[in-house]
């Protein structure tokens, strides 16, 4: 019985690896990085809009119609983005494609700021209020109103209702068992319990405790984890300006890396780089869009600044941050495995004397777990989308999003105990399913995008209310 479920999980991860291989193959590369370009030029670069977006995340719009503040839903995205693709999927990119999947990644969030703010803006201009009075959301709104493709629109629901249990909570559970499990020698069956504990006690209160835990949860872990990847660079001063040409180099070039490294293609450095980076700050994928849209903001246009600005943090910031530390610790110190993302993590890590490995166990702890909150709610919405609760008087307690709670919070036990390789082909596959509609949404609302980019962004009203 033993190796029968062996076998099965053997060829599900090859079957899972095989299809991730395909869905990431060059044509998605082309949409997903030519989608950045082609909003970054029809936009007129709304990176230039950066520290605007900064100052309007930190201010409330008062008397705005929405179910949470700007920084709330901003916190609550990047409590979402901000996990396990920064840590573990940053060195899982190098351990499979080599340092030049950093720059990739990097570039991905670069460009990817002006996908972020375009789904933020879709995600206002079309939202629904429920006769409960709460903001509903998203990618499946807009490509039903606004392009009247309601079977598109259904697929996405379907893919992030799927994907919130691989990318949004068995692959944070499985980082967390693992750490926990290699540094402490704590079972992956607590871990999982504990986490499923609390998990639960924060989801019940729906969005607005979600919001809550996320806003005191996010400056505060990635304050830490900033502070111990500074320190790591530091110590491995000599090796960063080595790293970074590395890093630079490899990217656009298929000869062996050495320093430790395993040399691979362009491709696979591209393939890996650029699957971890949409991993980790989901531009173009359009999950944060979800929370966007429950936003108390005047215009579209306010909040999708605010929602590009989490990009920036997530992707040019922090996974930047854990590219160079992971390269230049294995040029420092020869004797790192770089075999298995997490491990590879760690060990960098614990060259920190002392506080090394309890810094990033915290870390990855308060990440993933602020993950799980996030796409927890991501998942209930597309939930909530599919069974049409909006326009039914349905209170029974087997109402579906109830019924997808206990299933989220269940599938959490069963992540932290689960083979890591298929967790992380499952999350690559979802996030490529989801990416799809959600691109062509962006790339045939373009019109849309550059009207209401013009009225409050172009001609300096972003105070103005929405018609």
């Amino acid at each position: 019985m033993g190796y029968s479920m062996s076998g099965a999980m053997e060829y599900l991860s090859s079957l899972l690896s095989h299809l991730s291989s395909l869905l990431w193959g060059w044509p998605m590369i082309i949409l997903l990085l030519g989608t950045h370009i082609f909003l970054t030029i029809r936009l007129r670069c709304p990176q230039r809009y950066l520290w605007t977006a900064i100052k309007l995340s930190i201010r409330k719009d008062k008397g705005s119609k929405g179910d949470v503040s700007q920084f709330g839903a901003l916190a609550t995205a990047l409590a979402a983005t901000i996990g396990t693709g920064n840590i573990v999927g940053v060195a899982t990119a190098v351990a499979l494609g080599g340092p030049g999947a950093v720059l990739w990644c990097w570039l991905t969030g670069l460009f990817g700021i002006s996908t972020k703010y375009a789904e933020g803006l879709l995600a206002v201009k079309y939202r629904e209020k429920t006769p409960e009075g709460r903001m509903l959301g998203g990618p499946m709104y807009a490509l039903e109103k606004g392009l009247g493709w309601k079977g598109m629109a259904i697929l996405f629901a379907i893919f992030t209702a799927i994907a919130s249990f691989g990318i949004g909570n068995t692959v944070q559970a499985n980082a967390i068992a693992t750490l926990t499990f290699e540094t402490y020698d704590i079972s992956p069956y607590i871990t999982g319990i504990v986490i499923m504990l609390l998990t639960g006690a924060v989801v019940l209160g729906g969005i607005k405790s979600i919001a809550r835990v996320c806003t005191m949860l996010v400056p505060f872990m990635a304050f830490f984890y900033v502070i111990g990847c500074i320190v790591i660079l530091f110590m491995n001063g000599t090796y960063v300006w080595p790293a970074l040409k590395l890093i630079c180099e490899s990217a656009f070039s298929p000869q062996a890396a050495g320093g430790g490294f395993v040399g691979g293609t362009v491709m696979m450095a591209a393939r890996y780089g650029i699957a971890r980076g949409l991993f980790s700050n989901e531009s173009g994928m359009g999950s944060a869009p979800i929370v966007a849209s429950a936003a108390q903001t005047r215009n579209p246009v306010r909040q999708a600044l605010v929602s590009s600005s989490g990009t920036f943090w997530d992707t040019v910031v922090i996974c930047a941050l854990t590219g160079l530390v992971i390269v230049s610790s294995i040029i420092a110190y020869p004797d790192i495995s770089y075999e298995n993302g997490a491990t590879l993590t760690k060990l960098a890590f614990s060259k920190i004397p002392y506080i090394g490995a309890p810094l990033l166990t915290f870390g990855l702890l308060t990440f993933a777990f602020s993950t799980i909150l996030g796409w927890e709610l991501y998942g209930e919405r597309a939930v909530e989308y599919l069974g049409n609760l909006k326009k039914k008087e349905n209170k029974t307690k087997y109402q579906p999003k109830n019924i997808y709670r206990v299933l989220y919070i269940l599938a959490i036990f069963f992540g932290a105990v689960m083979n890591l390789t298929v967790v992380w082909n499952l999350a690559d596959c979802m996030n490529a399913l989801m990416a799809i509609p959600n691109l062509l949404s962006l790339l045939f609302l373009s019109g849309i995008l550059v009207k209401e980019t013009r009225e409050y962004l172009w001609k300096n009203q972003l105070d103005k209310d929405m018609g």
